[in-house]
């Protein structure tokens, strides 16, 4: 299995960034691997199909926001949360506390 391409630091760009945390489905994905060290692809699925989680992956990744790592068959996901930081300093923090400040009703829906 060939390795996944992460962009390096410099090569972040703020739209792509925004973009990849404009979708639902990606800001969830974000949201688990802030609260956890690492995660599986199936630990973030959602019972979704594989083609869909991977394209979700590849956008994240492309936008620096994830990095993922084979490990035999298993891919394991971390958030590149200190180089979003050191990128784009509060952005992804204040993103981030956003969903903590909506009210409960409107988080399930978020």
């Amino acid at each position: 299995m060939r390795p996944y391409k992460h962009p390096e630091i410099a090569e972040f760009v703020l739209e792509r960034v925004l973009y990849a945390l404009s979708d639902s489905i990606r800001l969830e994905i974000v949201r688990h691997l802030a609260r956890v060290e690492c995660a599986t692809c199936g630990e973030l699925d959602g019972g979704r199909p594989k083609s869909t989680v991977s394209h979700h992956f590849k956008v994240l990744r492309e936008a620096g926001l994830v990095r993922t790592e084979s490990n035999g068959t298993t891919h394991i996901n971390t958030l590149r949360h200190a180089d979003i930081e050191q990128r784009f300093p509060g952005l992804l923090s204040a993103i981030l506390a956003q969903h903590d400040k909506l009210p409960a009703r409107r988080r399930k829906a978020a």
